[in-house]
């Protein structure tokens, strides 16, 4: 898993929200809306990465199918992403900006 390059910007995204977290003082709140994100992001790669190893086991040969179903199970990993990415906005910005 962590051979996988968009595992270790991952590993380092969850790294500075849980750093800013913990300098920020979240309240417990907060900090579900944090964690929930971490999950959500690192459950969407894993299954990404489990699809992409099981489709290259069966089907070695690029199938269309097989091409189409990795591109759907990474375009599922960067809506987490995204997704995690507002809502940090929205946790943060009262803590930077107030």
């Amino acid at each position: 898993m962590m051979r996988e390059p968009n595992a270790r910007i991952h590993l380092l995204a969850t790294a500075i929200a849980m750093g800013a977290a913990i300098w920020l003082g979240l309240d417990g709140d907060d900090w579900r809306w944090i964690v929930a994100m971490i999950a959500l992001v690192w459950i969407a790669e894993i299954l990404n990465t489990a699809l992409e190893t099981l489709a290259d086991t069966l089907h070695p040969a690029q199938a269309e199918g097989i091409r189409i179903a990795k591109d759907l199970a990474a375009g599922a990993v960067l809506v987490a992403a995204i997704t995690a990415v507002l809502v940090g906005l929205l946790t943060f910005w009262p803590y930077l900006f107030q």
